[in-house]
């Protein structure tokens, strides 16, 4: 009697765990991995808010191949070694199938190392420095050559400037960007007294003696500009700081790198008109597909004063991406994942059809616009097509002779002089 009641207890544990894991087997995990809190909480939480978004719609669609997809969502809260813990529990704890996640360039490479290790897959929607292909990792945001470089071809040719303030944050993504930028622009002639470089810490908020700075630097009577990589909550005192002191775009125009609709619906933009952006992608766009997911957006968030942006758009164009990849694969096997994905094609918002390419990055148009005094943008400037995403720079002398192609070359880094890999990224 005793083992008939042992027996039955064990039956009924063995039937509840049973239960339990085809329960788990009846959706699909997608993690989620954006600060929510912290400096770049500005930026983040609305990228969060749009993969929910974009998973509530594909469920609504039947999901993929038959299951219904669970976000996981975590906050690493501005923390980069937290972003590193985050994907661990991601991938071992909640066995996701993918990640979409990460703004700055040092949050990227914390998840990196431990991506790659437990071979998880991660779409990274924001624009970054270049000089890195993965297998693990989709570049879905621009690389320099789809917004850095065009921006001071921009500036150079259509606006005539003569010297430069590279002003960023300091970390890997500014200071990389600009060392590009720095390359870029000796090459074209101009001279190291006319580059001026400028970093400071995240949350900075003290900007006067630099603005001023910057004022003198652009008083000398050569066309002055400012191209910035300054990212996060740090933006607001800076603009606040060059209208206190005057700075128009008439005078010394600024062209930033991070700063979209989501960071101006935070500060007074009256006095930023005329000033610039680069991206891929605007909320002022005219087309079909841009009025659709605006539409969407507002309803879902439910307040029709929000906005879109850039790393929104390339979630879209990423997670669109992902679901063909799965259901071309019939799995969310990491290893067939990647294999299909190079050479799916999903519709961008600006009215083209974006392609991942053999080196993890995609095809963007590239767009410069114009602050408006209700904190959007007029696009002043277009490439005629889409460009291609370079995972390597032209400019660099470590870095021109790298190919990133992971189907005929199986490598993320190939030294077209050597004929060898160096290794998965670096």
């Amino acid at each position: 009697m005793k083992f008939s009641r042992i027996t039955r207890w064990a039956s009924a544990i063995t039937l509840a765990i049973g239960i339990t894991q085809v329960q788990a087997a009846d959706t699909i995990k997608v993690g989620v991995l954006h600060s929510l809190s912290g400096t770049m909480a500005i930026s983040e939480t609305t990228l969060k808010d749009t993969m929910l978004m974009l998973i509530e719609e594909q469920n609504k669609k039947g999901g993929v191949l038959g299951k219904k997809l669970e976000p996981v969502v975590v906050d690493p809260a501005s923390n980069w070694p937290l972003f590193a813990e985050k994907t661990r529990e991601l991938i071992e704890k909640e066995k996701v199938a993918a990640i979409f996640g990460c703004w700055t360039s040092v949050s990227r490479k914390s998840v990196l190392p431990v991506i790659e290790e437990l071979n998880g897959v991660l779409f990274y929607p924001v624009q970054y420095e270049g000089e890195e292909s993965s297998k693990n990792v989709f570049y879905t945001g621009a690389a320099p050559n789809q917004q850095a470089i065009p921006a001071v071809d921009y500036l150079m040719n259509d606006l005539g400037v003569k010297r430069w303030v590279l002003a960023g944050t300091d970390y890997v993504y500014p200071r990389t960007t600009n060392k590009i930028l720095e390359a870029y622009l000796l090459a074209k002639g101009v001279k190291k007294k006319d580059i001026m470089i400028n970093y400071t810490p995240f949350g900075h908020s003290d900007w006067q003696s630099i603005v001023s700075d910057i004022k003198k630097f652009g008083s000398e009577g050569k066309k002055t500009a400012v191209v910035s990589t300054i990212n996060g909550d740090a933006n607001v005192p800076f603009y606040k700081e060059l209208g206190n002191q005057g700075v128009s775009a008439e005078d010394i125009p600024v062209v930033a790198f991070s700063v979209g609709e989501e960071e101006l619906s935070g500060i007074d933009t009256g006095p930023l008109v005329g000033h610039l952006a680069a991206w891929n992608y605007f909320m002022s766009v005219d087309t079909d597909e841009n009025s659709e997911f605006i539409d969407a957006w507002l309803k879902y968030i439910d307040d029709d004063k929000r906005v879109t942006n850039d790393p929104m758009e390339a979630h879209y164009i990423g997670f669109n991406m992902w679901v063909k990849a799965v259901e071309k694969a019939g799995s969310t096997d990491t290893d067939k994942v990647v294999d299909a994905i190079i050479g799916i094609k999903a519709p961008n918002l600006t009215g083209g059809v974006s392609e991942m390419l053999p080196n993890h990055h995609i095809t963007k148009p590239v767009l410069i616009g114009e602050i408006q005094d209700d904190g959007q943008f007029e696009v002043v400037w277009e490439t005629e097509g889409l460009v291609p995403g370079d995972a390597w720079s032209d400019f660099l002398p470590g870095s021109k002779n790298l190919e990133a192609d992971w189907v005929a070359l199986k490598c993320g880094n190939y030294n077209t002089k050597t004929k060898k890999c160096s290794g998965q990224n670096f």
